[in-house]
């Protein structure tokens, strides 16, 4: 016999867990969205209570979407969690396309029997980084699965944003003469998130750099109208793999100065202990930009003037190559290619 749940008193936050009838669409699951979701997130689009949400959007703008889901394990790890990374990885998606972020929606796939002080910690954390970067959750959907169907909670956002009028940014924009700008160091959060899942602990602790970057792209863009070509954020493959796709849609190749790529000593440590390359750790608060020539120098400025691209450095430049490597002069006065990914290097970061 199966007893019956009392759904009219409050959500019990510090015991209680998800079950079945919170993504059944009645009361339970009117309750969980108001109590944890709603109180989180609250503003006027989400007060409207509809299936969606109607938004003002900016005349004579270009509207810019992006979409992206959330899978990293473990759910928290130092300098960040799948609530605040699945808002920061949005945002920059937006912004790499030279738009302003707007709005964000949000989606989640919970298991049964996951805590609801956890569903709550990950929720507060999406909402906090929201406020912070000023694009509102302004829509959603919740689901639950069967316990051992799941693996806690999957969550998926979409970004709307608009491109200001003379901004084009784009992945097929880089031309031979082009500067390489990177905002600051790599691989933090792929080793942040590999050494809470593989228990490692090291003598300085290793956070992930997750953060959202559109204000620091709107300096870029202000700085130099027309000089910033292409922006990209190296997330999953890492920043070779991030600018063998620029060559490849441009149609170019590019020369890079290893000794110019800044890594944190525990970060190198790290990836030498793991057997890994910084270049193709995943990282979530960090972009690289192409730029003219002419702007190099604007830009890199405007960047350094930001709290996310204190640290920007040149890196290389791009080059005419009909085969679109990504070449890097050593540190011991050679070059080497640096390929593509190959295979899955670190599961499960973002």
């Amino acid at each position: 016999m199966t007893t019956r749940k009392d759904y009219t008193r409050p959500l019990d936050i510090k015991h209680g867990r998800v079950d079945m009838g919170h993504g059944a669409g009645g009361r339970a699951a009117a309750q969980l969205i108001e109590e944890v979701f709603v109180k989180a997130f609250d503003n006027p689009y989400l007060r409207q209570g509809n299936d969606g949400a109607a938004l003002a959007i900016p005349a004579g703008h270009r509207l810019v979407m992006a979409t992206d889901a959330h899978v990293v394990s473990p759910l928290f790890f130092p300098g960040g969690d799948v609530g605040c990374l699945s808002v920061h990885g949005t945002i920059n998606d937006v912004a790499m396309c030279g738009a302003r972020p707007l709005y964000l929606t949000a989606s989640f796939i919970l298991e049964e029997g996951f805590p609801l002080a956890e569903l709550k910690r990950i929720v507060d954390s999406m909402a906090a980084a929201a406020r912070e970067a000023g694009v509102p959750v302004v829509t959603g959907d919740t689901k639950v699965v069967e316990k051992g169907k799941g693996d806690g909670v999957f969550i998926s956002t979409t970004g709307l944003g608009v491109v200001p009028q003379g901004v084009d940014v784009g992945g097929a924009n880089a031309r031979p003469g082009d500067v390489i700008l990177l905002s600051g160091t790599i691989g933090d959060h792929g080793v942040a998130v590999l050494s809470k899942r593989e228990s490692l602990e090291f003598e300085t602790t290793i956070a992930s750099d997750t953060a959202a970057l559109h204000t620091l792209v709107a300096a870029m863009l202000e700085a130099a109208p027309g000089g910033v070509r292409v922006l990209r954020d190296p997330t999953r493959g890492g920043l070779a793999t991030t600018l063998n796709e620029i060559a490849r849609q441009s149609g170019v190749g590019m020369l890079l100065d290893e000794a110019a790529i800044p890594v944190l000593p525990q970060v190198d440590a790290a990836c030498e202990l793991l057997g890994l390359d910084p270049l193709y750790v995943a990282n979530e608060g960090k972009l690289v930009a192409v730029c003219a020539p002419e702007a190099t120098e604007v830009v890199l400025a405007a960047m350094r003037a930001h709290p996310r691209g204190a640290a920007a450095v040149r890196i290389g430049s791009v080059t005419e190559d009909p085969h679109h490597f990504v070449q890097m002069a050593t540190r011991f006065g050679g070059r080497r290619v640096v390929d593509w990914l190959s295979g899955e290097q670190l599961p499960r970061i973002c």
